[in-house]
């Protein structure tokens, strides 16, 4: 039996006792004073509350006698280095890298940003401003350099941590030269740049502002520097990510420290179902949310192992590279994006690569960041014989607002569902008036005030912003921008963005729906669904569709199925009278379709 609707009940009852009793699992220099407070409008968690991160991350786990455990295994596909550190190791590093931080001027406060490759060094780093009370903020290594600029000027960095290269198959990108780019741009002066040169490019270093990582360990190393951890507010930022794909002002999603630590430790064992010294392996990059809360913080707070992996899920060499590295380290539960396996799928729909790896080991494979389509999670659970589990959230909440949670005892699997609310989030489906709909109907999904730990306080340097962006549409709500519906049961289904419904003839119509139903094709890989405008109706629907590796049926007959398969599972109502095959869908770099940049062509 599931402990989930009683442990959902003890929070809905008692949530400040709930919480209260959570957060027992971190260590506190100081205790707060208020569970919860709302400052000005915005939550506040464990007020007067002190801690450190890194310390929670780190060094309690050494103190407490786990020094010899496996905190980091890194592999790199691509270029076949492999390295791992044991906890004890891993707090070596990290604080002899806080060191040199600290050398540069690094003060609690103050901005880093990382511009790094999935390499150790990047957690490293990480962990390093979380030890000073520095604020750090991840760019996805290899953006373009207006992109980093206009992070740099929002942030205004003391200082910037690179590397002098990122590697894709087939093609190495030198990173130096985009941030020689960035910083000339810039309106904001950085200080200190810090490069960890790679074997495959030497990054030319500019004097005065350029430092060698290497060169400045050696010296901290050789003088015994190791800096301490810094008490910080449980308030206080841990870190600034700025939403993916923004031009112009940039959205920097704020973290703070108390909150972020009780909810990640929790959903370790909760939702994952990991138990310390269990290999967890988040197949994603420290660029995105879910590098930042599942590769880094939430596996080494809970003391368990966690792996940097440099590659891509097909092509690196093949699409058996996630099974290798599972079968490798022995890994307990796989957390990647729906796009890595529709990827797989495409190049390996026999599963014949799957089978040439005992993969034992592995107990759940856990998706997340975009829709799960039905046909996909089938496909997986076929293959791999474990519970495949689709869990949704966002890069604002930093952990699941609707999971199966494995740890408290998994609930049946509804294929298309993220499955029910987690503790902290009280979901209600929406209409334009703020009305909650009746289950089975389409409307905006909201979070009622206030949002549990760490979800994002505030917007940084930018409290109007956030208030504007989030809870000005459904006073009272947190407007997540997801549109679906909740079943009978409590199941939600998450079935676009709020702008991806479509009013056809005064029909509102769900792409996600009809991208379902285009992904059962038996030979289509992976789709996408955009309404373009229309004379006539306002808006049609528009399909694109990824054939699978080794289809020869002609195009032709492809496109027409999909339109009959749409028209009898959704009816003629959907109006998808065009469907076309494509090469591939434009995507951001972790893997999202960029579904609002076809729209944009489309209609010009």
């Amino acid at each position: 039996m599931s402990r989930y609707h009683e442990t959902y009940a003890r929070w809905k009852t008692d949530p400040m006792g709930f919480w209260a009793e959570t957060a027992r699992a971190i260590d506190w220099i100081k205790p707060w004073h208020e569970v919860y407070a709302r400052k000005e409008g915005l939550d506040r968690w464990f007020v007067g509350a002190e801690c450190n991160t890194c310390w929670n991350a780190v060094d309690r786990h050494v103190k407490a006698g786990h020094g010899d455990r496996l905190a980091v295994i890194h592999d790199s596909a691509i270029t076949g280095a492999k390295a791992t550190y044991t906890y004890a190791q891993l707090l070596d590093e990290v604080a002899a890298l806080a060191a040199v931080l600290e050398d540069l001027g690094i003060r609690k406060g103050d901005r880093v940003i990382l511009y790094m490759p999935m390499v150790p060094e990047a957690l490293f780093a990480m962990l390093a401003c979380a030890r000073l009370g520095a604020i750090h903020s991840v760019v996805f290594g290899g953006f373009a350099p207006p992109e980093l600029a206009t992070r740099i000027n929002d942030a205004k960095p003391k200082a910037i941590l690179t590397a002098s290269c990122g590697i894709e198959p087939g093609r190495v990108i030198a990173y130096k030269p985009l941030l020689d780019q960035a910083l000339d741009i810039a309106a904001h002066k950085v200080e200190s740049c810090v490069v960890l040169q790679r074997p495959q490019v030497t990054a030319e270093l500019k004097s005065g502002r350029d430092h060698d990582w290497a060169d400045l360990l050696a010296v901290a190393r050789g003088h015994g520097r190791r800096a301490d951890c810094v008490a910080v507010k449980a308030t206080d930022p841990l870190y600034i990510l700025y939403t993916s794909g923004t031009t112009g002002q940039p959205k920097g999603v704020v973290r703070d420290n108390g909150g972020h630590m009780v909810a990640l430790k929790w959903s370790m064992d909760a939702i994952y179902g990991i138990k310390p010294g269990e290999v967890y392996w988040a197949a994603s990059d420290v660029g995105w949310v879910v590098g930042h809360s599942y590769i880094v913080y939430a596996p080494l707070l809970h003391g368990a192992t966690t792996i940097v992996f440099e590659g891509k899920p097909v092509g690196t060499p093949d699409p058996g590279t996630f099974w290798r590295i599972v079968s490798e380290y022995k890994v307990a539960a796989l957390f990647t994006a729906p796009t890595a396996f529709r990827a797989i799928k495409k190049e390996d729909p026999e599963g014949n690569f799957i089978r040439k790896y005992d993969l034992s080991s592995l107990r759940t494979l856990f998706l997340a960041g975009e829709r799960a389509d039905p046909d996909t999670v089938k496909w997986a659970e076929t293959q791999l014989k474990v519970p495949v589990i689709d869990h949704w959230w966002q890069t604002e909440t930093g952990w699941s607002i609707a999971a199966n949670p494995v740890g408290l005892g998994m609930l049946p699997v509804k294929h298309g569902s993220p499955t029910v609310a987690m503790p902290g989030y009280d979901i209600q489906v929406l209409d334009e008036g703020g009305h909650e709909v009746k289950r089975g109907t389409l409307g905006a999904i909201c979070v009622k005030l206030p949002l549990p730990p760490s979800c994002l306080p505030t917007l940084w340097g930018n409290d109007e912003r956030f208030r504007k962006s989030y809870l000005s549409h459904f006073p009272g709500y947190y407007e997540t921008a997801d549109a679906g519906y909740m079943d009978e049961d409590g199941y939600l289904y998450i079935m676009a963005r709020t702008d991806d419904i479509i009013n056809v003839a005064g029909h509102r119509l769900s792409t996600g729906g009809m991208e379902e139903v285009l992904a059962g094709h038996p030979s289509v890989a992976e789709c996408a669904v955009i309404g373009i405008a229309d004379a006539l109706k306002g808006q049609v629907p528009l399909g694109l569709v990824v054939l699978k590796s080794g289809v020869t049926k002609p195009a032709a007959d492809i496109e027409k199925e999909c339109v009959g398969l749409v028209r009898e599972k959704i009816g003629a109502v959907a109006a998808l009278r065009t469907v076309a095959v494509v090469p591939r869908l434009p995507k951001t770099r972790s893997g999202k379709i960029l579904r609002g940049t076809m729209r944009k062509i489309a209609d010009k």
